[in-house]
């Protein structure tokens, strides 16, 4: 599969790079646009992994070339992750609003009838955010809190993150085993 995944400047990049790490490793093609918030957020956060994991992409766009690949329907993704996905790009997309490569992206997403997951990662939140995510749903968009279970009773952030990028790959229908599935039993 082609995919694109989106990081903006919300905190939780370490879920955008884990599912690149995985997304990469099961051999599907990369194509990564970080926001300039993001990219602060992630050198940041994950300072450790953060040029290790970008290096294993097929492709990094600026967020700024408008005219990059991935601005086109002609460019066949198949998907297309923003996580996380901060309050400001779900209302950019949900508003249609493309005033960067990744808002463009997504946006070339849904009106191709394409798959587009946005993540977001903020708490609390209060009306306005609700009906943008309401308002992305509709128009096509897959939401997916970034808020993990604990029913697999984690013992690490590692397993918490492996959790929610498990999630959004069962989404995608790529197979994964990076969290235990629930059995039925309490």
């Amino acid at each position: 599969m082609k995919i694109i995944v989106g990081i903006t400047g919300a905190s939780g990049s370490v879920y955008g790079l884990r599912l690149i790490e995985v997304l990469k490793a099961a051999g599907h093609e990369i194509h990564v646009v970080i926001t300039d918030s993001g990219r602060q957020v992630v050198a940041y956060e994950c300072p450790d992994i953060y040029e290790k994991i970008l290096n294993k992409v097929d492709m990094l766009h600026d967020v700024h070339n408008i005219g990059a690949l991935i601005a086109s329907g002609s460019f066949r993704a198949d998907a297309m992750v923003v996580v996380p996905a901060s309050m400001k790009t779900v209302a950019c997309i949900a508003s249609g609003v493309t005033d960067n490569l990744l808002t463009r992206a997504a946006d070339v997403m849904l009106k191709e009838g394409r798959q587009l997951i946005l993540v977001p990662r903020e708490t609390p939140v209060h009306e306005g955010h609700l009906e943008n995510m309401l308002k992305a749903a509709r128009i096509g968009a897959v939401i997916i809190p970034a808020s993990p279970g604990f029913y697999h009773r984690p013992t690490s952030i590692a397993e918490m993150v492996d959790m929610l990028v498990g999630k959004i790959c069962d989404r995608m229908g790529i197979d994964n085993e990076l969290f235990p599935r629930w059995d039925g039993k309490l």
